[in-house]
């Protein structure tokens, strides 16, 4: 008796979606509520189920091979449904997890992009820096020798021409 019982509430309960009209009201008419809140639940529980099975989405789901193979195994469509139930809220907190995850990546990779960007910035200013004062101290050695080298050259050269020319007419002198 029990498990004729049990297996006739479990038809009730999985027929809401796949059944048709007369499975429906035959599982009302199998239950039948004792206080006046469980009869409006069950009220409320049947207008549930009698707007599930007259949605066209349910309907047009039903016409489908998939629903056609889950009228004839109605263990499996169980099976189904509850996974389908059971699985959505940790498959909701994964991709919650991964959601959260990208986002933290991505304002981690753009604080990681900013603070690479503040040290080549600094580098590349140091090096501007020094490349600024290495080109200052050549081009003042530079200008430095561009003034000295000529300016000596010609004191030496007019120092050994003077030398030539007195070494030239002393021996001149000489006689």
């Amino acid at each position: 008796m029990f498990a004729a019982d049990s297996l006739a509430k479990f038809d009730c309960f999985f027929f809401f979606q796949v059944a048709r009209r007369w499975v429906f009201t035959r599982c009302a008419e199998m239950q039948r509520p004792s206080s006046p809140l469980s009869l409006q639940l069950w009220e409320r529980w049947l207008t549930f189920l009698n707007h599930l099975q007259h949605d066209p989405r349910v309907a047009q789901l039903m016409k489908t091979r998939l629903g056609q193979y889950l009228r004839t195994r109605p263990f499996l469509a169980l099976t189904l449904l509850l996974f389908g139930a059971l699985a959505a809220l940790p498959v909701g907190l994964f991709l919650s997890f991964a959601l959260v995850t990208v986002v933290i990546s991505v304002v981690g990779f753009v604080f990681f992009e900013v603070f690479l960007l503040l040290v080549g910035g600094l580098t590349l200013l140091s090096v501007l820096s020094g490349v600024a004062l290495f080109s200052l101290l050549v081009s003042v050695i530079v200008n430095t020798l561009l003034f000295t080298v000529p300016s000596l050259l010609k004191r030496y050269l007019n120092q050994t021409k003077k030398r030539s020319e007195d070494e030239t007419s002393a021996p001149n002198d000489m006689q």
